[in-house]
């Protein structure tokens, strides 16, 4: 544990120091973010600001990981190859969007069938690779659920890299409540006695935090979708390796109310022909709406986070 909380630190630093470097490179290349139309009157005075950011996140994740936490320790390069992946087509992404009044963009079928890819590949080797076939039920026990492993594999990568990605609205938000679900289950896998997976997650962990110097509001950097369905499709990576995924929506509930807003919206929005649920969604957005400051919205999301991975620690306990 003191060795995965060391790289953990480490990646903060590295962070720290390649923020600026990589910030600036953004700015240079003109890689701004455009606001929608549709969203707050208060998030226009953001348009311009770097985007991309998630490169940091997963570059300094990639420095750490290979050369102190591979060797002998080959399965990390599942989760490792998952962020570095998913990272490069958010990267993709989020250039083709600064085209978008040209014409350009990734269309969502497309990404969406990227992504799919990776998970697929993702899960095959967690099944037929890892050997993974089981789930860990709270006060129950194991179960072995054989091939529909693979169908769960792929639901909760391409479900949470979307789920974070719709989080991803607000300074600091997304970035503070990844951080605390990978520490999340940076203390499931020490108690599973999984020391790679402890030392992966507190790398992730670390480099969030660094890139949340950044990221804090007023915002000098966006992470973009090269972070946020990045961290997403990770996270899930890392819970389906614990076999404790069954708790990915308690440990990561924010990003699940934040899913389940949008749907509910459109949902609503179509069944009675133009009302809402919510004043706007995503549900950080609604809150927005009603007064609360963005900043109120970042801290007080980042305590649910807190609480559900106290309460996830607790059920993989049990």
């Amino acid at each position: 544990m003191s060795q995965s909380l060391a790289l953990g630190a480490l990646s903060f630093l590295l962070s720290l120091l390649l923020g600026p470097f990589i910030i600036a490179l953004l700015r240079k290349k003109r890689v701004g973010k455009n606001i929608r139309e549709e969203g707050p009157a208060s998030h226009m005075v953001k348009a311009g600001t770097p985007t991309m950011g998630g490169i940091i996140i997963f570059v300094v994740v990639v420095l750490v990981t290979v050369p102190l936490n591979v060797v002998g320790r080959l399965s990390v390069l599942l989760p490792l190859g998952v962020i570095a992946a998913v990272g490069v087509l958010g990267a993709v992404d989020d250039l083709m969007n600064l085209f978008r009044k040209k014409g350009g963009g990734m269309s969502a079928r497309t990404k969406f069938g990227w992504l799919t890819i990776i998970a697929t590949i993702a899960a095959l080797i967690l099944h037929f690779g890892l050997q993974l076939t089981s789930v860990y039920v709270p006060f129950v026990g194991k179960f072995n659920i054989g091939h529909w492993y693979l169908a769960v594999a792929i639901f909760a990568i391409v479900g949470f890299a979307n789920a974070v990605n719709l989080t991803d609205g607000l300074d600091s938000l997304a970035g503070g409540t990844t951080a605390i679900a990978f520490a999340a289950y940076a203390v499931i896998a020490y108690l599973q006695g999984q020391p790679y997976l402890v030392t992966f997650c507190f790398a992730v962990a670390g480099a969030v935090l660094g890139f949340l110097w950044y990221n804090a509001h007023p915002a000098e950097v966006f992470m973009g979708d090269a972070g946020s369905l990045a961290l997403g499709a990770t996270l899930a990576s890392v819970a389906l390796m614990t076999g404790q995924w069954l708790l990915l929506p308690v440990v990561g509930l924010v990003f699940v109310v934040e899913t389940l807003s949008v749907m509910l919206q459109v949902a609503y929005f179509k069944l009675t022909k133009g009302k809402r649920i919510f004043k706007m969604a995503p549900l950080h957005h609604h809150f927005e709406m009603i007064g609360w400051s963005e900043t109120q919205v970042s801290l007080r999301f980042w305590l649910v986070g807190m609480a559900m991975a106290m309460l996830g620690i607790a059920l993989a306990l049990s």
